[in-house]
């Protein structure tokens, strides 16, 4: 599933695109995509692990197409995967954008009353003193299932979970009510640190050399085997961690 790191690139990929008018609608989703056909793309967005296009037609209210990748959905921009069905094709006159494998939805009217755009890490509104106070509203969930809620971490997926909880040597079947408030911070500070980080190694193509924990082995820190757990928490996602490095606090 792609992270939100990953769609803010997406994002900027796709950026010749706004202002940009739509002419041929192609794919296999179920929803009204010929809605699109003829319209404009006003603006690019993305919100989490959600691509946004909006559009504002001059005879009605505007509307965003919502691009949510689920597990193992992509795109491809001016150009498209051999073998594979597109779920949206749209064509513009400098080139066309592809997504396969993806929930499509339609947002009606404005975007700023359908998300809180505080809780995305990679976002300039991000407000890290609402995510503390969310987590805080959240004291029986395990630290793993917590920085998957997107409600409080909008983009955080499963490798920054497991690398995050590394890097401030939390185990992740620790409750966040048994965290101090020190820790607590930490959390908060490394969701949207490691994304940033996340997101100059993926541009750079070197995102799995940095891999601590996520599908390795062996602990970095200390050489002892890592623990792999294949459905932890309420989320029910991999986890690897580090049983000596990382402290299950009670």
């Amino acid at each position: 599933m792609p992270e939100g790191p990953s769609i803010v690139i997406l994002r900027e990929q796709a950026a010749k695109f706004a202002g940009q008018r739509i002419h041929e609608v192609g794919g296999n989703s179920r929803l009204d995509i010929q809605r699109m056909a003829g319209q404009r793309v006003e603006a690019l967005h993305s919100w989490g692990k959600h691509f946004l296009l909006c559009f504002e037609p001059p005879d009605a209210g505007n509307f965003t197409l919502r691009v949510h990748f689920l597990l193992w959905g992509s795109y491809r921009i001016d150009e498209r995967r051999e073998g594979r069905a597109e779920r949206l094709s749209l064509a513009f006159d400098n080139g066309e954008l592809n997504f396969y494998s993806s929930s499509l939805k339609y947002i009606e009217g404005d975007l700023d009353a359908a998300y809180d755009w505080s809780a995305d890490v990679m976002s300039d509104a991000w407000d890290p003193k609402a995510a503390r106070r969310k987590l805080r509203e959240r004291p029986d969930a395990l630290a793993a299932d917590a920085l998957l809620d997107q409600d409080v971490f909008a983009g955080v997926g499963n490798i920054i979970k497991n690398e995050v909880l590394f890097r401030i040597r939390v185990d992740p079947r620790t409750p966040v009510g048994a965290l101090s408030a020190r820790k607590l911070g930490e959390l908060v500070t490394q969701a949207r640190e490691y994304s940033f980080d996340f997101y100059r190694w993926k541009k750079d193509y070197v995102l799995k050399k940095h891999y601590q924990v996520h599908t390795r082995t062996e602990c970095p820190r200390c050489g002892r085997g890592l623990k792999f757990e294949a459905k932890l928490g309420r989320k029910q996602r991999r986890a690897f961690f580090c049983g000596h490095c990382q402290k299950l606090y009670e």
